[in-house]
């Protein structure tokens, strides 16, 4: 499954799912953006953590999403970021908590803006979601802004509500539902 951004104004981005061929480029990433995300996250960044983040991900209750720029001349797409759509819930529900990165280099260029719009119009369709949800750090401001973009709104305060790097924090809640 692979999805292309339709926007002119951008370089076009695309979504597919991450495979084990992956591994290298995607550790590479992982640890060279660990200083972008600390403390809001920190992504797979090892071959054990990559094998079981796929695992994770293979489940029926979780897809993930790489944010793919288009292969160079003679090689692979570039991977820009990351999009995780965990506990999917269907029946009266119809609902996921959505996770997200960037990798560094790649971010502020709206490249993950392009591919969380992607996102919303792929779980709103072909998945059949009626709601996401996305839990932020409060001080997260660039991830605010994301989500912000693409049209989600603040339902709540979530006090000590997710253990990051060993320490429970404090989240806003973000959603956006299906018209």
């Amino acid at each position: 499954m692979q999805m292309r951004a339709k926007s002119p104004s951008l370089v076009p981005v695309s979504l597919r799912a991450p495979v084990a061929t992956d591994e290298d480029r995607f550790i590479a990433l992982a640890r060279r953006s660990r200083a972008l995300h600390a403390p809001w996250t920190s992504a797979p960044s090892s071959p054990d953590a990559f094998a079981a983040y796929l695992a994770q991900m293979a489940m029926p209750v979780n897809r993930s999403f790489l944010v793919c720029l288009p292969m160079k001349a003679g090689g692979d797409d570039q991977i820009a970021g990351v999009f995780n759509l965990s506990q999917i819930v269907m029946s009266n529900f119809r609902s996921a908590y959505l996770g997200y990165y960037v990798f560094a280099g790649y971010e502020r260029q709206g490249l993950m803006r392009e591919g969380l719009r992607q996102l919303v119009r792929h779980a709103f369709g072909p998945l059949k979601l009626h709601r996401l949800e996305a839990n932020i750090q409060p001080g997260n401001e660039a991830s605010i802004a994301l989500v912000k973009a693409c049209g989600f709104q603040q339902e709540g305060f979530s006090p000590r509500y997710l253990k990051i790097n060993h320490r429970w924090r404090d989240h806003e809640r973000w959603a956006i539902v299906a018209d």
